[in-house]
């Protein structure tokens, strides 16, 4: 982190800072208030505290966000734009895991509340583009942060952007597991883990995995209301003993390239 330091207007020394990616969480008050510039972007990761089979922790959404966030900050900061990373939200929608000790869902209206207040305080202090990065993918989820983005965008007028991996033009970015509905703990999510925390995945328990060819999306919608009910009896989906890191690590650019891109849609506020 650069020293160099110039006084404002009460004579309180501000540091000079680099693009980054900075983490938020880290910095001083002085540091963030030099950070948070009209031109600066921030990246709010949000994710869930869900089961994920045997292997994957239950914080990989969280994990995942987090790691997306990071590897879009560092895509944004080589072309010369600073970027902050926020704290994630890690509490989300996530219901539909609820047949799994561990799962610990919030309301729909709270995630929206927590989620829109964060970027209308963050936009507060300066910036003008934001994005959530979000790695949660039930669709209750899905659509209380779509609400939380457009109150804050309405609140603010700041650029706020939100690229929901399911569409499709994200996800043709993705695996061919992801696009064929089976995109929970396998080997997509268990790749991209092997990548930023391999020591968060129980990889002794991968080769005894059988793959489980569900289409989760199409059995939510068809009524399957939890995992165990879309046929997911160790609450997992696809084939997580074929994850590797490389393809990891292929994930995560992808993903960040579609928060970058993301961002760069979104129209100028007023």
């Amino acid at each position: 982190m650069a020293t160099n330091r110039t006084d404002d207007a009460h004579g309180v020394p501000r540091p000079s800072l680099g693009v980054g990616p900075h983490e938020l969480a880290r910095l001083t008050w002085h540091e963030a208030r030099a950070l948070l510039r009209p031109e600066t972007a921030v990246l709010l990761p949000v994710g869930a505290i869900e089961a994920h089979g045997p292997h994957l922790p239950l914080d990989t959404d969280v994990l995942i966000a987090v790691g997306t966030a990071a590897r879009a900050g560092e895509m944004l900061a080589a072309r010369g734009v600073p970027v902050v990373l926020a704290p994630p939200v890690a509490y989300g929608v996530s219901y539909v895991g609820t047949c799994f000790p561990g799962t610990t869902p919030a309301p729909a209206e709270a995630v929206t509340r927590v989620v829109g207040s964060a970027l209308a305080e963050l936009a507060r202090w300066g910036p003008r583009r934001l994005a959530v990065v979000n790695a949660h993918l039930e669709p209750a989820h899905v659509a209380a942060i779509e609400a939380a983005v457009s109150r804050a965008a309405a609140e603010t007028r700041a650029r706020i952007a939100f690229a929901d991996q399911r569409e499709a033009r994200w996800a043709a970015t993705l695996s061919e597991e992801f696009r064929r509905g089976a995109r929970h703990a396998g080997a997509y999510e268990t790749s991209i883990l092997l990548a930023i925390a391999p020591d968060r995945v129980r990889s002794d328990l991968l080769p005894s995995l059988p793959p489980v060819w569900v289409d989760l999306p199409e059995r939510l919608r068809a009524g399957a209301r939890t995992f165990a009910e879309a046929g997911m009896a160790e609450g997992y989906v696809g084939d997580p003993a074929t994850a590797t890191a490389d393809e990891g690590y292929r994930l995560l650019d992808a993903l960040g390239a579609t928060v970058v891109a993301a961002l760069e849609e979104v129209p100028e506020g007023d």
